[in-house]
């Protein structure tokens, strides 16, 4: 049964990420031969960060997971200090207003993606240490609360909302399952929406996404653009789509087609049925990882796969939701398939944190 469990999230993992080889490829050849005068640019630094994730999967694989647990601390002050760093002038590299990488020749490092990790690791690990005590509101609730709020904001200071709030959905709906009170999340829920209010409408252009996203028309060569586009590639591609390379929306229209829209992509190239097909690929793939909890005895285990399988059904979700336009423009990628580095890598991580747990799994 374990053994099954491991093989089927690892032949999940390889499918998807081959599709997503395939997939970059097609949505950034042409991109890439005319701003590098080479065709394969992106599909060699991406086949490089699988590479990379291959090797770091294989070591985290080869240690007991329950090891975490003593750098569950020590992972969030370091997330925190690159945090920190990233928004240094000079040490942070910027991109379209935004300071999220550090800059490593042709690699770049997002330090949100680590302390997303970083957080579930702890969390995980301060669940299962204080078992009964997230009902209690100082010992159990507060602790991570201030994690999380710490994280949170430095991640909204680079500026990226969309990732701030989907950490804060993972560590809320895990401290849900502890046993927090209902009261105090919803509370928490309640007091956070005027801040919410004020990061989005009080910042120009996260407004005219939101506006935007309910009529995309409003400015249709400005924000409500890749929005037009990609809804032009998912509906060009019918029931069984122009043919695997055959996009015609790539060619210059829409924007980010191999990252944040390369759903778009696939739904222009294979169809109605290619997009299924994904969609399906990624229900197995929590199905699998919700076997693994129910086979996980321990507590910390259970807590760190499923803060795992949370963030990568949210990113996931998010992603797909926009790019059919039933979610506002956000820039997470979709995990496995889109071009990006550490984002990418640290899927990688957490499917192999999932496999050395499912291996574990059965001791205490």
């Amino acid at each position: 049964m374990i053994r099954n469990l491991r093989l089927n999230l690892f032949r999940l993992s390889v499918i998807l990420i081959c599709i997503g080889i395939v997939m970059i490829y097609s949505a950034s050849s042409i991109y890439a031969w005319e701003r590098y005068k080479d065709s394969f640019f992106f599909l060699k630094r991406h086949l490089t960060f699988v590479l990379i994730g291959l090797f770091l999967a294989f070591f985290v694989m080869t240690i007991d997971y329950q090891k975490l647990r003593r750098w569950a601390k020590p992972l969030v002050v370091l997330s925190i200090i690159l945090l920190i760093l990233v928004l240094i002038p000079g040490i942070g590299r910027e991109v379209a207003g935004a300071r999220r990488w550090f800059r490593f020749k042709f690699l770049s490092f997002q330090p949100s993606e680590f302390a997303n990790l970083a957080v579930i690791i702890y969390l995980a690990d301060f669940i299962g240490r204080k078992k009964d005590e997230p009902k209690t509101f100082w010992k159990g609730f507060v602790p991570p609360l201030l994690v999380l709020g710490t994280v949170s904001g430095l991640i909204i200071m680079q500026p990226d909302l969309g990732t701030a709030i989907a950490l804060a959905i993972v560590v809320l709906i895990m401290l849900f399952v502890a046993g927090a009170r209902l009261s105090y999340l919803l509370t928490l829920i309640l007091v956070s929406f005027p801040i919410l209010y004020l990061l989005i409408f009080g910042v120009p252009y996260r407004r005219m996404r939101i506006l935007s996203f309910i009529n995309p028309w409003l400015d249709p060569r400005g924000s409500g653009f890749q929005i037009i586009q990609s809804q032009v590639a998912l509906g060009s591609g019918g029931i069984f789509g122009l043919g695997l390379g055959h996009s015609r929306q790539k060619l210059f229209y829409l924007p980010a087609a191999h990252t944040d829209f390369i759903f778009s992509i696939i739904g222009e190239e294979l169809g109605f049925i290619g997009t299924v097909g994904i969609i399906i690929l990624f229900l197995i793939f929590i199905q699998q990882g919700i076997k693994v909890m129910k086979n996980t005895t321990c507590h910390f285990g259970y807590f760190l796969v499923l803060g795992l399988i949370l963030m990568v059904s949210i990113k996931a979700a998010v992603n797909i939701g926009v790019s059919v336009g039933i979610l506002p423009t956000k820039g997470l990628p979709l995990p496995f398939i889109s071009y990006g580095g550490s984002s990418f890598i640290f899927d990688i991580l957490s499917v192999a944190i999932l496999i050395n747990v499912a291996r574990r799994g059965e001791y205490p």
